[in-house]
């Protein structure tokens, strides 16, 4: 069996990586050519928010269960600590109508980061067959993607705002792609919250200075604005939407 296409997404904080990623999941589902994995690796970040979808649990989560049961002698007669922990691991996956969704979260332990990440590594692994499609949120240092948490990256998304130090930062991630031998099939930046789509004289000339390959810019959006006052999902904005419109642009470029 093929591969699934796998699509990293990584920025800093604050610049709308997250509301990016859940559109581009978004687009992915409405085009119907196989099932999407989201992997939220992103400690901090609310994608099933912006996805709508509600998170019951994470794998973070779970660590702490388990290792509170162990602690208290409550693991279930006649079951192993590896059967507790894969029982207790495959409820982490959560099933919508048009994705599956797995959420890191994190511990509250010593070391326990590592070993929950390792446990995500294990799970994507399990399921990656199952889809056509894994797209991970992380985090802006990319340990996950380090750690060969995908089973490899086809496609290499850069998120940022429209200033130079939004632009400086995505070049830090880039360079760190590189000096980890990542070899990602496709690496490109996407500009976001651009007032009326343009990007600025200055910010061109630091994406030129850094050897940045730009894949396109988004507009600022006022009814993303208004979807994160009242918490509503962003990414089931209507396809007429001038961030989503620009967007699916963005993804046919790619050749999404």
């Amino acid at each position: 069996m093929a591969l699934p296409l796998t699509i990293a997404v990584a920025g800093k904080g604050g610049v709308g990586k997250t509301t990016t990623c859940g559109m581009i999941i978004d687009y992915l589902c409405k085009k119907k050519n196989g099932p999407v994995l989201v992997v939220d690796a992103d400690a901090n970040s609310n994608l099933n928010e912006v996805l709508g979808v509600e998170v019951e649990t994470s794998l973070g989560q779970i660590r702490e269960e388990m290792a509170q049961a162990e602690l208290k002698g409550t693991i279930p007669a006649g079951m192993t600590k590896a059967d507790y922990a894969d029982f207790k691991f495959n409820s982490a996956l959560i099933e919508d109508d048009d994705f599956d969704m797995l959420v890191m979260g994190r511990t509250q332990g010593k070391g326990c980061y590592c070993y929950v990440n390792g446990v995500l590594k294990s799970q994507v692994d399990k399921y990656a067959k199952n889809y056509s499609y894994i797209v991970m949120d992380n985090e802006a240092g990319m340990e996950h993607i380090a750690r060969g948490t995908l089973p490899h990256v086809d496609i290499m998304l850069l998120i940022s705002d429209c200033s130079r130090r939004g632009i400086q930062a995505v070049a830090r991630i880039a360079d760190m792609v590189q000096d980890m031998n990542l070899n990602p099939g496709k690496i490109g930046l996407i500009v976001n919250r651009a007032p009326n789509g343009q990007l600025d004289d200055g910010v061109k000339e630091e994406i030129e200075k850094h050897g940045l390959s730009l894949f396109g810019v988004l507009p600022h959006d006022d009814a993303v604005y208004r979807c994160d006052c009242a918490g509503d999902p962003s990414s089931k904005l209507p396809e007429t939407d001038p961030m989503k419109q620009e967007l699916h642009g963005i993804m046919h470029t790619i050749g999404l």
